[in-house]
């Protein structure tokens, strides 16, 4: 073992993470746990009874953001966090953000093993709709604790079925009392599947995040008329449909524009209404993200789609407009945590990738308002957002326990 390693107890860890495999199972083998549906629901009671048995305190505030606290010696210190989400996307897998929350209790039970207290709290925090698969934006509930989203604006966003927030949280069961947000913290730790292939392919273990691909996402709105699909003229029909259908054409093409200097552009869902054969739609709701490591290519996506949208609707004969935007990825993560955890990795002997993040995580929110770090460990083949993602324990436990000696290092001082 490597020197001062905490013993983590890899088999534990891994019994938390099949457990959790367990609740919203996917057809596919995956997982299927959209934020605040009754699978949800099942698997915070489960970390909720885990951190119970443990004997941490459990405190839930007004968006559902779980935070499990182990006490420090010096209990009215500012802690030290640790966290990621248990939601997932509609088909997505089993370790994503699990595995960075599900990191975090490990941490604080190897810590009881030893009956090592530690200077400051450590609290373990599950965000709330990381996703934004069924609440847009993702990191939503991050982001109000970090003072970027009203609360009153976040309870009230709604599902495609016109849920909102504030009544998903009633329903199971998860709308706690505590304030959202308005407190210290001393820093905040998140670990995470790397969401891409680097780690895999170079077989290393662990990643240091040292910087961020900007991402935007939009909503766009498309009105049309209802009419019959068949003796309707072509030349009167109104389409939203058609209308979505090429705005999703032009997003894509310019995502292909930029695809030498790494942008992305994407439209990942669209809605339409009615939405029956033999009717015209009327409605319809796009939902687009893009992204470059270059914030000045991410800037000219923005433009070029905007531009775009009022050729769309000549062509649709329809109306076109953004309806909602939000920006992620401006977060600068802290250099003294980012040469803490270079020392431990180095002490630990696990070698250390440094890459930048191209998907969102609530370490961009918490960024905003506390010391941040965010590290990365391997998925096969960088599969994600899929049923078929995939890692393996020896691929995690370097990663795990780097993260547990520098979250110790941290909160002792």
């Amino acid at each position: 073992m490597a020197r001062n390693a905490i013993p983590i107890d890899g088999a534990r860890f891994w019994s938390t993470v099949e457990a959790s495999a367990q609740i919203g199972k996917g057809p596919r083998g995956g997982l299927a746990r959209l934020a605040l549906s009754p699978a949800d629901g099942e698997v915070r009671n489960l970390f909720a009874a885990w951190c119970s048995d443990a004997g941490y305190a459990l405190t839930v505030d007004k968006l559902g953001n779980m935070f499990a606290r182990r006490r420090g010696t010096h209990d009215t210190l500012p802690p030290v966090m640790i966290g990621s989400h248990l939601d997932t996307q509609a088909a997505g897998g089993r370790f994503d953000g699990i595995t960075g929350v599900l990191s975090g209790l490990e941490i604080l039970r190897a810590l009881d093993d030893l009956g090592m207290e530690t200077k400051r709290p450590i609290e373990v925090v599950n965000w709330t709709n990381e996703e934004g698969g069924r609440f847009p934006p993702p990191m939503l509930c991050s982001g109000a604790f970090a003072g970027i989203h009203d609360l009153n604006w976040a309870l009230g966003r709604k599902d495609e079925n016109g849920i909102t927030v504030a009544d998903a949280l009633a329903s199971i069961g998860y709308a706690g009392d505590a304030p959202v947000g308005g407190r210290e913290i001393d820093s905040y730790f998140e670990i995470h599947i790397e969401q891409g292939p680097a780690l895999d392919a170079a077989g290393v273990k662990l990643a240091l995040v040292t910087g961020t691909y900007l991402a935007r996402g939009m909503r766009i709105e498309v009105e049309g008329v209802n009419a019959h699909s068949g003796p309707t003229p072509m030349d009167r029909r109104r389409n939203a449909l058609v209308g979505a259908a090429t705005v999703a054409i032009e997003v894509d093409r310019i995502g292909l524009k930029y695809a030498d200097r790494d942008a992305k552009s994407t439209v990942a869902r669209l809605e339409a209404w009615p939405n029956k054969p033999g009717i015209i739609s009327d409605r319809a709701t796009l939902f687009v993200d893009f992204r470059a490591p270059d914030p000045e290519i991410t800037e000219a996506m923005e433009t070029e789609i905007r531009d775009a949208l009022s050729d769309c609707a000549r062509r649709s004969r329809t109306e076109i407009a953004v309806g909602d935007a939000w920006t992620f990825g401006t977060p600068v993560f802290d250099r003294d945590l980012q040469d803490l955890v270079r020392r431990t990795a180095a002490d630990q002997d696990v070698a250390l990738m440094e890459l930048k993040s191209q998907a969102g995580h609530d370490a961009y929110n918490i960024a905003h308002i506390a010391p941040t770090v965010l590290l990365f460990t391997p998925c096969d083949d960088g599969i994600t957002h899929n049923e078929a993602e995939s890692t393996s324990l020896e691929d995690q436990l370097p990663g795990i326990q780097v993260l547990a000696e520098a979250v110790i290092a941290r909160a002792n001082r």
